[in-house]
């Protein structure tokens, strides 16, 4: 027995051990939802034809998913002709692994069909959500389906470019934002999809942001932003803890940020951003401005700086304690998304498809390689662009532009 017993703590050790040394990437904006990675050991500089390319990708369908990374698993959606898959690939080759129908419709829009969250792995699990609000629970391994639910029956009513959060899970919970007179925000069974809470004392119609966790003041929390409204629902029971009026207009998309009992958001459309300090039943504005004026492309925060760009003023550093602007570049690179690892920025503009690579610093804007993605999309909507924010995970960098998924090595 005792033998056995042995055993198993070695085997269960060297599985840990194993897990833990990869730099997986398994949801949006990374593991801890900040869009900064942890790893270590890659390319400082690139060759002026930009990091090799390891394998591309024609078989994901289209749309502006994003990418889940775990050990030897890529992870997005698409949209085919009459349905939206989540899709399993092998990470060493591109090659299909798996395929599961979430629906048995496409989402079409002006800008581009399709959809547009990025899936969460989290175990042997993977969650993602439709662009028609559809979130589907699976087996990572097979793509077997585990349970399915719809935001329409809870309550909500989908977006004007259709829902495009990703699902956050935390402990034993799924949590995501319906929206609409029901409760706005809910938290479901991770195993099962049963309903444990809807916030029904917040009720904002969803828009584009996607939840984050935070523990303040010894009660965790969800926070989500709205076209009307920066929230903080209680974990346990879906309670509202605080909120802080926010004038969203036309379209509210990046992910909150939070640091030390402090809150940062921004948007676009000349709306601009904010930092808002939270207690356990309040929150008060430390300051407002429009430095940060950020559509969909993410801000991120490195030290004591924000980065993302800005529109009007182009890529912007930020102090975040203060808000004031540090340094803003322009003419270097247009707008895009941005993501982050071993010191340096990755930046991908939206328009042209160029992807640039930028040290992490508030003394301004030096780059250290650029390339021009090709082949890009022939199925892009005219009025869509390169929207699918830039991935980084065990050494490669994944990027997408609708049917066509490039995954390069960034390693030294």
């Amino acid at each position: 027995m005792t033998t056995r017993i042995t055993w198993l703590l070695l085997l269960a050790f060297s599985v840990f051990v194993g897990n833990a040394g990869a730099d997986n990437w398994p949801a949006w904006r990374g593991a801890d939802r900040t869009d900064v990675s942890t790893e270590t050991g890659l390319l400082s500089e690139w060759p002026e034809q930009g990091p090799e390319l390891a394998w591309l990708s024609k078989k994901c369908g289209v749309g502006y998913a994003g990418f889940a990374v775990v050990d030897d698993n890529v992870y997005t959606m698409g949209a085919y002709k009459n349905d939206e898959r989540l899709i399993c690939l092998d990470a060493a080759t591109g090659d299909v692994r798996w395929r599961l129908v979430m629906t048995e419709s496409v989402l079409e829009n002006g800008w581009g069909d399709g959809p547009r969250g990025t899936p969460t792995v989290d175990g042997e699990f993977i969650y993602a959500m439709a662009g028609d609000g559809t979130v589907v629970c699976a087996k990572a391994a097979t793509g077997d389906l585990v349970w399915k639910i719809n935001m329409q029956d809870l309550g909500g009513k989908v977006p004007n470019w259709g829902y495009t959060e990703s699902v956050l899970v935390d402990g034993d919970r799924v949590v995501f934002t319906p929206g609409g007179a029901d409760g706005a925000v809910v938290a479901v069974d991770k195993l099962t999809g049963k309903k444990l809470w809807q916030s029904k004392d917040f009720t904002d119609r969803a828009d584009y942001s996607s939840v984050i966790v935070a523990e303040h003041d010894g009660v965790r929390q969800y926070i989500q932003l709205t076209p009307k409204t920066l929230v903080g629902i209680a974990a346990d029971d879906g309670r509202v803890l605080w909120t802080y009026p926010w004038p969203g207009r036309t379209a509210v998309v990046p992910t909150p940020i939070f640091r030390d009992g402090k809150v940062y958001i921004a948007c676009g459309y000349g709306v601009g951003c904010g930092l808002v300090k939270i207690t356990k039943d309040s929150a008060e504005e430390v300051y407002e401005n429009k430095i940060m004026k950020n559509h969909h492309v993410g801000v991120i925060l490195v030290g004591d700086h924000l980065y993302g760009y800005s529109d009007g003023l182009g890529w912007v550093c930020q102090d975040f304690e203060t808000g004031e602007q540090v340094w803003a570049e322009k003419k270097a690179l247009g707008k895009g998304a941005i993501a982050c690892a071993d010191g340096m920025f990755y930046c991908v503009a939206e328009g042209s498809g160029e992807v640039v690579l930028v040290e992490a610093s508030p003394q301004g804007w030096n780059e250290n390689g650029r390339f021009k993605l090709d082949p890009q999309s022939e199925f892009r909507s005219p009025r869509g662009k390169i929207w699918t924010h830039p991935t980084i995970a065990n050494g490669k960098l994944y990027l997408r532009d609708q049917e066509i998924v490039y995954c390069f090595n960034i390693k030294k």
